[in-house]
């Protein structure tokens, strides 16, 4: 019920207009400062904490497999062969090369982990549901999450900014953010900025990349799993339910099997499962202290930047150096 309502809250402050039009804040990013917030100044009571494992877990894996309702292999094909490309090989160079520079910044395994999958594919959605596998320390997700939210929101502002310098046209510009910003909710704010245009090409091109979440957690999941085996731990499922649901909904929508209204629409589905995850980010926030965030340092920060400069640079060159997207 406390995550419920905090998600209810910031819901409805992200949708006012000085957070939606002038600060550029989606719900996500609310709720989890909300929730840290509220710990620092009042710190949940036990009797709330089973409930926020709930939230943190279950709600949070079906809030996940729902973002596969949001995915149409239609309207991904609207952008073309070579804006797929950009995007898919950026998205994949994007994450080997975030767990690389983790490594070589010594950040833990886990949360180096979390930073690369978060900045390559679809900001706090990722981290969550690459977090379901990695299981790494709660402390590890909120900086992930803390990170790439940073990051994110700084290019909403920049990459409008650098689109003239670049000599980007409205579509190029769509690709540009759609294969190299964070958060979906940042790739339409920093679309919106430029043009209609823009928007639409950019969240397409944001979801051919949370196309990648599923093979890329189901890489994690085998990869842990067989650590555990060697190390003789608990078994670790090799295919996690929530990726099979995420697949089996993505399939259901670009089939159209499902009516876009009624009680059993993917109107109401998807607007459900934002609402799973909201709850599920208020567990997030609600468990992290700010206190423990500050301790951390400034090199999650400087790696998550790095990553994000690769992807963007790449982006960019890879637009430029096919010829067909004009």
């Amino acid at each position: 019920m406390l995550a419920t309502l905090l998600a209810w809250l910031a819901k409805t402050l992200a949708a006012t207009p000085l957070f939606h039009d002038r600060l550029h804040m989606g719900g996500l990013l609310l709720v989890i400062l909300l929730g840290m917030l509220l710990r620092l100044l009042m710190p949940p009571p036990q009797w709330v904490l089973p409930g926020l494992e709930v939230s943190r877990k279950p709600i949070l894996r079906w809030a996940v497999a729902a973002l596969g309702l949001r995915l149409s292999l239609g309207d991904i094909a609207t952008i073309g062969m070579p804006a797929l490309a950009v995007v898919s090989i950026t998205t994949l160079v994007g994450v080997a090369f975030g767990w690389w520079v983790a490594k070589r910044f010594k950040l833990p395994h886990e949360l180096g982990l979390l930073l690369g999958v978060g900045g390559a594919v679809c900001g706090a959605s990722a981290i969550v549901a690459a977090d379901t596998v990695v299981q790494a320390d709660k402390r590890d997700s909120a900086v992930a999450i803390g990170v790439i939210t940073l990051l994110g929101t700084i290019g909403i502002f920049t990459y409008p900014l650098l689109m003239p310098l670049l000599g980007l046209t409205d579509v190029q510009y769509g690709v540009w953010a759609g294969a190299s910003l964070h958060e979906t909710a940042q790739v339409v704010a920093a679309g919106e900025t430029v043009s209609s245009t823009a928007t639409e090409v950019a969240t397409v091109a944001k979801l051919v990349r949370i196309c990648w979440l599923a093979p890329i957690v189901w890489f994690l999941a085998r990869s842990r799993r067989r650590s555990a085996e060697a190390s003789g731990e608990v078994h670790v499922s090799p295919v996690p339910w929530f990726l099979v649901a995420f697949v089996l909904f993505a399939a259901i929508n670009s089939l159209h099997w499902l009516p876009e209204d009624g009680l059993l629409g993917t109107t109401n589905l998807k607007n459900g499962g934002g609402w799973l995850m909201a709850i599920g980010m208020a567990g997030v926030g609600l468990q992290t202290s700010l206190r423990d965030l500050f301790h951390v340092g400034a090199r999650p920060v400087l790696a998550g930047a790095v990553q994000w400069l690769v992807m963007a640079i790449l982006s960019c060159a890879l637009i430029f150096g096919l010829e067909r997207l004009v």
